[in-house]
Formats: structure tokens, C-alpha cells, sequence
């Protein structure tokens, strides 16, 4: 009988390696992403649609507002929790562009997709990324316009856009 040396733990350089698993998961994970800022993507704006989400014992929600139907939503896939984390995080920030900034979010993955299918490396489009934010943070500095704290007028209308979306209604 002869004796078999078998190799040892960690020594096994000829696993086997699924060489498409990177890219099943990105796009899974765009998927997600991009599931998530559809579900929420009409409710976006001052004139964004009511969203009514009735929870498991039995009570309704009607509202507009990103972060308050994301809380609302259950998902389980940990993109779209990013996401829902990502909302909640501006909610504190800025109180206001929960949605916006998840129908980005959902934007800029869709784009991305469509550059990885041309071949192009993550790592290209996440540089051309931060470089185009740099470049959108002038541009919107250049666009602000000035609010004289004094204008009650303009003050009302600002805070009654950020305020249309924060009104709902809980119904039983």
C-alpha cells in the first residue's frame, strides 16, 4: 500500500474560484440599489405622489416622505439597507433630501452599470465620480442663491417645500 501526502490546511493553491462571483454580487447589489430608489422615485419633489404603506398589524401610512416610507419598507438585502442607512443619515443631516439623495444614489449606480458593461474598471469610474462631484460642488455654488434671513416671505416658502413632505397622515 502506498502512503498519499495530503497537503496542508491554507497550502491549497488550486481551489477552486468562481471567477464571475465580483461581478454577480456588484450587480446584485446595483440591483438592489437601484429597486430601492424606483420604489421611492415618484414621491420626489414638492408635488411627489403619496405613497400609502399599511403595516403588518394593520396600520396605514400615507405619505411622501423618502425616509419615512424607507422605514416603512423591510428589506433585507444589505445594499438596500445602505440605502435606507444612507436616507436616514440625511434626514439628520439636513432634515430634508432623504429622497433626493437615494434616487442619486440609485442614478449614479445605474450609470456605473452601464459603464462596467462597457469593460470600463470600478476603480475608473469611482475616480471619474469624485471628480465629477468635486466639479457639481462648484457648479452649485455658483447656481446658490443668496436668502436674506430677513424676507419672511421667502423664508415661508423655502420651509413650506421642506415641510409639505413631512406632513403625513397615520390612519387605524
Amino acid at each position: 500500500m502506498t502512503a498519499k501526502t495530503i497537503p496542508k490546511a491554507g497550502n491549497n493553491t488550486s481551489a477552486y474560484r468562481d471567477k464571475n462571483k465580483p461581478d454577480q454580487v456588484r450587480s446584485s447589489n446595483i440591483v438592489a440599489a437601484k429597486a430601492v430608489a424606483n420604489a421611492i422615485r415618484t414621491s420626489l419633489g414638492p408635488r411627489g405622489m403619496d405613497k400609502m404603506i399599511q403595516s403588518g398589524n394593520g396600520d396605514v401610512t400615507i405619505t411622501n416622505d423618502g425616509a419615512t416610507i424607507l422605514k416603512q419598507m423591510s428589506v433585507v438585502h444589505p445594499t438596500a439597507k445602505m440605502l435606507v442607512e444612507l436616507s436616514k443619515a440625511q434626514d439628520i443631516e439636513a432634515g430634508d433630501g432623504t429622497t433626493t439623495v437615494v434616487i442619486i444614489a440609485g442614478a449614479l449606480l445605474d450609470a456605473a452599470e452601464k459603464l462596467l458593461d462597457k469593460g470600463i474598471y470600478p476603480t475608473v469610474i469611482s475616480d471619474a465620480f469624485q471628480r465629477a462631484a468635486v466639479e457639481a460642488e462648484k457648479i452649485l455654488i455658483d447656481m446658490a442663491t443668496p436668502v436674506d434671513m430677513d424676507n419672511v416671505e421667502v423664508l415661508t416658502k423655502i420651509a413650506s417645500t421642506s415641510l409639505n413632505s413631512k406632513v403625513h397622515e397615520t390612519m387605524n
